[in-house]
């Protein structure tokens, strides 16, 4: 007696519980297709209440009607997604669960003791099986994949006047050409399974209190010779034997940091020179290490010793500062490698973004390398005049910048620059035509002169921070009918590959100018198209039937705000209701960008496709809410990549957010993430795979392969190889290049949001692999302080 009055308690639980769900999906239901969205979760939600009032009266036909829901559910989503299993899991959770309960033996016998239990659950077992069978399917057909081989070699590199050695990585990308391409064939598809640990160094430099939130370990390191250079968040430059990772020497330059003045804090990378390489002749240190810094300083470092070149600025230091009246102690910081060709030390620097319409300019300055004078700087502001500025002169205020690595041609005599925005992403509606014209583009500057030679912009009157992140890539293409091309690559954020002419920014593939939403926010403007690369990693269109979440409940909370939120495709305006930004300021590619292999002439890249969600705040508001705006004085509190930034002197404020479901999921189902190979020769994608689990996501170390964002980028070799590590999981991959499949990982003990480098020790012979595993604090992967080399075991 005492075990039926429990299971008859047990019953009326499961349909409180079912009534709960019901009542949830009937009031978020009736909500969603108040904006237009689906009926279904109002039918569910009424067919389980239905189904609740008749288990609590004990009744066998709560389990007919479920079946017919099951059976319902399996239909509605076989229309909506066809057969795939994470887009499935949220549509049939909880109503396949709820299924189960009502078919075990124990529940059929309290709803109806006569019948037996075929005759009562027999239906809703019966649908269950299908369904199991339906989702048996889903999870064994990968429909997100897209399996095709890249061409082998069809090329030889052309060689370059005084190139460097095989063996070393001599700037960012090995080159200033920007394709991330080592020519060293030792590791190979066929032994790459066997490298292994060879040393590992951990620099010291970790996050400490006070600095920003968006502390990163991004760093590419170089080699010469038989020296490893590496510089830290900090901006520390540690030296290293190649061979065995025994530091050597370390340069510490003592920055100050802020986390209410800081946005970032970064050292992506280190820049070498060679006097006699350009025939100059240095009074000291002949060699030179390149340093720019968070604080605006640039600073030449003895390879030999880790001292300042004191032939160089001040006792071996360059400030960035003048010029720069509107500074404000971390508003401009240099976070890349400075360029460094023709005998010059080219940098830009990134701008405090969404903080204030009045920010430090983005001007782009060149350094003699030897005694780091000033020869010549290229204000977006004021492009017709690039002498050195005169004393007690400025630079124009809130210009377009350069944050990310630029590239060059010396043979052409050009640099190529990835430029940004401007003061404040989200509204533009008192930009100067200087800005228009420069900002989010692909910038080519005379070397000698910095005077521009062509612009090529990749987002018109950018309102979505869509930032050209990436380096340029530089590479000689074949094309048909047309012979031997030196082209240019720029990735974006957007998702567009834009192949150019490198020598006068033209496309070699159709760029198209596409219509776009209208709908400007108050006192802003739109441009009425956009360009559209023929090649192009950009998503398709969001919609409605595009939501996930972790349950049931947790999709139609996604499906409500994605019907919320102004969204007509790519390139919908932010608004005051809210925009979907998709792809959002994550971007479809960011700073890691691409690596190409010439020999092949092959892309390896690594879109992501995550939402973002942009409101514009009337400062009204603000000040209703405390925030002090321009009228009221300065709002100062700082602006991150995501959240609130005052956008200080404009009309509306901004928040940023990613489009995250109840649970903190990504509202959109995955995948996230891929890998993708382009043939460059014929703008095709040849395949596509999902890349990286969520292992380092979840309180359990579950390695679904959901396909995951990466941070960070690829580097490939002429073996065959592509080497990444900037998923949000903790590994390394080696891919290969042709079909992209992983022949080998390797576990890292934190976040891998940096992009790997090889060399040649000229101790052993042994090829190296390098990767730093220090984290990111924004996407908030594990922070560390280390750097990894990997190479094949020593011969006996």
């Amino acid at each position: 007696m005492k075990s039926g009055r429990q299971t008859a308690k047990l019953l009326k639980v499961i349909a409180v519980l079912t009534g709960a769900v019901g009542t949830a999906n009937l009031i978020g239901g009736i909500w969603l297709a108040s904006l237009g969205g689906s009926p279904f979760y109002a039918a569910a939600g009424l067919t389980m209440l239905a189904s609740a009032f008749l288990l609590w009266k004990r009744r066998a036909a709560a389990l007919h009607l479920f079946a017919a829901l099951v059976l319902a559910t399996m239909a509605w989503a076989w229309v909506e997604i066809g057969v795939d299993w994470w887009p499935l899991v949220p549509r049939g959770d909880l109503i396949f669960l709820f299924g189960l309960l009502l078919i075990l033996p124990w529940t059929v016998r309290r709803l109806a003791p006569a019948g037996g239990w075929v005759r009562n659950a027999g239906p809703l077992a019966v649908a269950l099986a299908i369904a199991g069978i339906f989702g048996l399917a889903a999870l064994m057909r990968d429909v997100h994949n897209l399996d095709g081989t890249l061409p082998g070699p069809r090329s030889a590199i052309a060689p370059e006047p005084n190139a460097m050695p095989d063996d070393d990585w001599q700037a960012y990308a090995r080159s200033w050409r920007g394709d991330k391409f080592s020519p060293l064939t030792q590791l190979t598809p066929a032994n790459v399974g066997k490298l292994e640990v060879a040393w590992q160094l951990r620099t010291g430099d970790l996050k400490r209190s006070g600095d920003p939130g968006e502390t990163t370990y991004e760093m590419t390191p170089i080699k010469v010779d038989d020296t490893v250079y590496l510089c830290t968040p900090h901006n520390r430059v540690i030296a290293v034997d190649a061979e065995t990772g025994r530091e050597r020497w370390r340069f510490d330059p003592l920055i100050r940091t802020s986390a209410r003045n800081m946005q970032h804090l970064t050292c992506r990378g280190l820049s070498y020179w060679d006097s006699s390489r350009a025939g100059a002749s240095a009074a000291d240190c002949p060699r030179r290490i390149f340093l720019a810094t968070n604080d605006s300083r640039l600073i030449a470092l003895d390879p030999r010793t880790g001292a300042p070149c004191r032939s160089f600025g001040r006792a071996g230091t360059v400030s960035l500062l003048p010029g720069q009246p509107h500074y404000n102690g971390g508003w401009y910081q240099v976070t890349s490698a400075p360029l460094v060709a023709h005998g010059l030390v080219v940098t830009g620097g990134a701008v405090y973004d969404n903080i204030s319409t009045d920010v430090p300019s983005g001007v782009i300055r060149a350094y003699d390398a030897l005694t780091g004078r000033l020869v010549w700087n290229f204000d977006p502001g004021n492009p017709d005049s690039t002498a050195p500025l005169g004393a007690g002169r400025h630079y124009t205020p809130s210009s377009p910048n350069s944050w990310s690595t630029p590239a060059a041609d010396e043979a052409l005599g050009l640099i190529y620059l990835p430029m940004g925005m401007g003061a404040v992403d989200q509204w533009g509606g008192r930009r100067p035509a200087t800005t228009e014209r420069f900002a989010t583009s692909v910038l080519a500057l005379d070397i000698v002169t910095g005077r521009p030679r062509w612009v090529f912009q990749t987002v018109h009157h950018d309102l979505w921070d869509m930032d050209v992140p990436a380096q340029p890539a530089l590479v000689d293409l074949d094309l048909p009918g047309r012979g031997r091309v030196p082209a240019l690559v720029q990735s974006t954020k957007t998702g567009n590959l834009f192949v150019l002419d490198r020598r006068n920014g033209k496309p070699l593939f159709p760029v198209e100018e596409r219509p776009v939403p209208g709908g400007a926010a108050p006192g802003d403007r739109l441009s009425p198209t956009q360009p559209f690369s023929a090649i192009s990693l950009m998503p398709a269109p969001a919609r409605e039937s595009d939501m996930w979440g972790a349950t049931m409940l947790d999709q139609l909370y996604c499906r409500i705000r994605f019907k919320s939120l102004d969204y007509k495709g790519p390139f919908t305006p932010p608004s005051l209701r809210g925009t979907l930004v998709f792809p959002g300021n994550f971007g479809v590619m960011d700073w890691g960008g691409i690596s190409i292999d010439p020999i092949r002439q092959v892309a390896f890249a690594h879109p992501n496709y995550v939402a973002f969600v942009d409101r514009l705040i009337p400062r009204a508001e603000m000040e209703d809410h405390g925030v002090r705006g321009p009228a009221g004085g300065s709002d100062r509190r700082g602006s991150d990549e995501q959240g609130y930034n005052p956008n200080t002197g404009a009309p509306f404020a901004v928040d940023m957010n990613p489009f995250l479901s109840f649970a903190g999921l990504p509202c959109q189902s995955p995948p996230w993430g891929y890998v993708a190979g382009i043939d460059l020769r014929s703008g095709r994608k040849v395949w596509e795979h999902k890349n990286g689990t969520i292992r380092d996501e979840t309180f359990l170390p579950i390695p679904f392969k959901l396909g995951v964002p990466s941070l960070g980028g690829p580097m490939s070799t002429a073996g065959g190889l592509t080497f990444m590590a900037a998923a949000i999981d903790n590994y390394l991959r080696a891919y290969d290049t042709r079909t992209g499949k992983v022949l080998w990982r390797a576990r890292l003990p934190a976040g891998g949001q940096a992009t790997p480098m090889s060399y040649r020790s000229r101790a052993s012979g042994r090829q190296f692999v390098i990767v730093v595993a220090g984290g990111h604090g924004s996407l908030g992967t594990k922070l560390g302080d280390h750097v990894i080399a990997y190479a094949l075991p020593r011969q006996p």
